[in-house]
């Protein structure tokens, strides 16, 4: 057995032709990965997973002994179905994640909004003017102006 297949390990559990490509796909994501960071499309906390997946997937693309160790221990026959259930739970997990960092946005922002809300209309009432734009005199109340709505009975023209 030469030095190459036996980093390879087990040609026939994936072959030559797929490692290859999970190699080249794996290293092309990788790159992938480093570039948005670069660009600060992603942050490093996401990125530092995302290149662990991709190590991890190299290393499994390059060792067929241990996508084969994985599926013996989890009792699947052949090791590209551990491959996919792997890649699901991951897909998974990650999207467990992602909602919870989403529910904790909306609610952020949403308490964010409120709180904006409330001092533009303490910033007017110390200014003195309400939404529609009229100036408030001897401390009125911000009411309709006139035909904006219903007059107030205390203030009705007889």
């Amino acid at each position: 057995m030469s030095a190459a297949s036996q980093v390879l390990g087990a040609v026939g559990d994936l072959g030559v032709q797929a490692r290859v490509i999970a190699v080249v796909g794996t290293v092309l994501f990788l790159v992938l990965v480093i570039d948005l960071v670069r660009r600060r499309r992603l942050v490093e906390r996401y990125a530092l997973l995302w290149i662990s997946a991709a190590i991890l997937l190299v290393v499994l693309s390059l060792w067929g002994g241990g996508l084969r160790g994985i599926a013996d221990g989890l009792g699947i026959r052949t090791p590209v179905n551990a491959l996919f259930l792997l890649g699901l739970a991951t897909v998974f997990v990650l999207a467990l994640h992602f909602s919870v960092a989403f529910s904790r946005l909306s609610e952020e922002t949403k308490i964010l909004a409120q709180e904006v809300a409330r001092l533009d209309g303490e910033q007017r009432r110390l200014r003195g003017t309400t939404l529609s734009g009229r100036t408030l005199v001897n401390g009125d109340s911000p009411e309709p102006a006139e035909g904006e709505g219903e007059k107030s009975p205390e203030r009705s023209e007889t």
